[in-house]
């Protein structure tokens, strides 16, 4: 087997057909950190003159004249050929050594175990410890889940071989009924173009000074279209609200009900009918004199609710960022944008649509368990990562975790 630093081109026709593909592994995304300051390397193994293993490297200098290696979800090779996966780490590692690098990071797109919706292991599913305990063997380090760059944790939901019925059918009903209120209230989705990604900034800063989270720069989102739209591989989403038809929708309900009212007799049977159909009435003109206020306030008939941003690279539809104008969240926008974003990937043949990120052990119901929540009531199923891992390059490694050890402790 030999192993050479190889073009972007055959790593990129390699990446095209590997089972663990995803975003952070294209090439597209090392473009992105050239941009930052990092320095990019395709590498990768042959047998027999084929192409078995390949990985972008990402070096950034720092301390003490050394680098610091990063694969983004890499490798891409069967974890399960011990002499390939071997024969690879030995390679990469002198690789790295060369060229001053004291740690090499990689955090493959590997499920660690199969869980089901409620996150619980799955008897007799997918178990990759197996190659976990390999990987240590190879003297790689596992890092921890807080610690980690990248999503450790993600819900996904299957959509090979499913029809839109069968998806809203196996929805929880809540779900189901919030999606058909925001279809009857008249949200727009809108796709934004590149000069128009600043709308999708402000919502995201509004989102994150709510939420105490920081948010990537307004150049980052510009990049990542510039990167991937030309493929067809990305869209940035608002939802809007015209307030004036929804007002006469809300107008159009109260007359419903009113005409049922009317239409029910004096009969003691029917009161208990015409109370909750009073009650929906008093329901729906409370939300017409909100509208007017929001009206009033913004000084517009038009209102921006929310925003979002996919990845769309097979196998899978990728719900990166999104953010939500606080007083606008009670029309349940997001669960809209899913649907569409759904339907979207079962019509052009995706095989999941990836909710990405939630909380890590949600069985113990951590910090934005809600996320998971608002996730897991399209259906689907928790997907656990293999996770992070380190390998020392040189003895400087263990010289940076004590540096890092120590500011801990001072902070």
């Amino acid at each position: 087997m030999i192993f050479s630093e190889i073009t972007e081109k055959e790593y990129e026709k390699f990446w095209e057909k590997h089972p663990l593909k995803t975003f952070l592994s294209a090439p597209e995304i090392g473009k992105l950190r050239e941009k930052e300051g990092w320095k990019v390397y395709f590498v990768g193994l042959k047998k027999n003159k084929k192409l078995v293993a390949t990985a972008m490297l990402t070096s950034h200098p720092r301390r003490f004249n050394c680098n610091e290696f990063y694969s983004p979800r890499g490798f891409l090779l069967d974890f399960n050929d011990k002499e390939i996966l071997d024969k690879f780490v030995k390679e990469v590692k002198n690789f790295v050594k060369e060229r001053n690098g004291y740690v090499l990071r990689i955090d493959p797109y590997l499920l660690n175990k199969e869980r089901n919706i409620d996150g619980e292991i799955v008897e007799g599913g997918v178990d990759n410890t197996n190659i976990l305990n390999e990987l240590l063997s190879l003297g790689f380090k596992k890092v921890s889940t807080d610690q980690m760059e990248q999503v450790g944790w993600m819900f996904s939901l299957p959509l090979e071989g499913k029809t839109e019925e069968q998806i809203k059918k196996e929805m929880k009903p809540n779900t189901r009924n919030t999606i058909r209120k925001a279809e009857k209230f008249g949200i727009e989705l809108k796709e934004l173009s590149l000069d128009e990604l600043n709308q999708f900034e402000d919502i995201m800063i509004e989102t994150g000074q709510r939420k105490g989270f920081s948010i990537r720069k307004l150049s980052y989102f510009e990049d990542m279209y510039k990167l991937f739209y030309d493929k067809g591989q990305i869209k940035y989403y608002k939802t809007e609200l015209n307030l004036k038809k929804y007002i006469e929708r809300l107008k159009n309900d109260i007359k419903e009900r009113e005409d049922k009212i009317n239409s029910l007799s004096d009969a003691k049977y029917n009161d208990g009918q015409k109370k909750g159909l009073n009650n929906e009435i008093t329901s729906l003109k409370k939300r017409i004199e909100e509208s007017k206020e929001i009206m009033k306030k913004e000084n517009k008939d038009t209102i921006t609710l929310s925003g979002s941003m996919f990845i769309m690279i097979q196998p899978e539809v990728i719900y990166l960022s999104s953010g939500n104008y606080e007083e606008y969240m009670k029309f349940n926008s997001q669960y809209l944008i899913q649907w569409e974003m759904i339907k979207y990937g079962i019509k052009n043949g995706f095989k999941k649509h990836n909710f990405y990120g939630i909380p890590a052990d949600i069985n113990n119901h951590p910090k934005d368990y809600g996320i998971y929540e608002f996730k897991r009531g399209f259906n689907g199923v928790v997907e656990e990562l293999i996770g992070e891992f380190e390998l020392p390059i040189s003895k400087k490694y263990y010289l940076f975790k004590l540096i890092h050890k120590l500011k801990k402790i001072k902070k």
